[in-house]
């Protein structure tokens, strides 16, 4: 995919509405990623970069340029012919809120999220350890119903599968007697 979107990116080099970029997730970008709910790499997102969203599509670089070439701004306040009515409320009530009840209400969702996201990771980190137990469990029971003699088992099963004779022969071979 990396080629595809480096493609993208030059496409899409100077454009005054669309931005195609990468962001380093494991360096200088690492609290943008966070901040914007990225779990597995490459990602791709789109979209406002307060909300952005997770794009689905195909990632050949025609489905990426077709995807791109289609955004439209979404409703927002730098949007309103955008939004219907009731958005134009609800933007229009947020827009008359004093600046500080706003922040307290943004900092209070993004604790939340926050306080979801650090559960989320204890739940995941429980889930390794139970996983690892579980394998290891396996992995000792399947060791010991092989040492128990199960190779062979399976050898004899084969040898008896073998006509008659050629079992025959083959016991008294391995057993070291021969007919001359």
């Amino acid at each position: 995919m990396k080629p595809a979107w480096d493609k993208l990116i030059l496409e899409f080099n100077g454009s005054k509405s669309i931005m195609v970029a990468d962001v380093d997730c494991t360096a200088s970008g690492k609290s943008k990623c966070e901040e914007a709910g990225v779990r597995g790499y490459p990602s791709i997102k789109y979209g406002d970069p307060n909300e952005l969203q997770e794009y689905k599509g195909g990632r050949s670089f025609d489905e990426l340029k077709k995807f791109a070439s289609e955004l439209q701004p979404g409703c927002g306040p730098y949007h309103l012919d955008k939004c219907d009515e009731a958005k134009k409320a609800e933007i229009a009530k947020l827009q008359a809120m004093p600046k500080e009840e706003r922040e307290v209400l943004i900092k209070e969702k993004e604790e939340i999220i926050s306080k979801l996201e650090a559960d989320f990771q204890k739940f995941q980190e429980g889930l390794n350890e139970n996983y690892k137990a579980e394998t290891a469990k396996k992995e000792k029971a399947v060791e010991e119903i092989k040492a128990s003699g199960l190779g062979l088992l399976k050898q004899v099963q084969n040898l008896q599968k073998k006509k008659p004779q050629e079992a025959q022969e083959a016991t008294d071979t391995k057993a070291g007697t021969s007919e001359l």
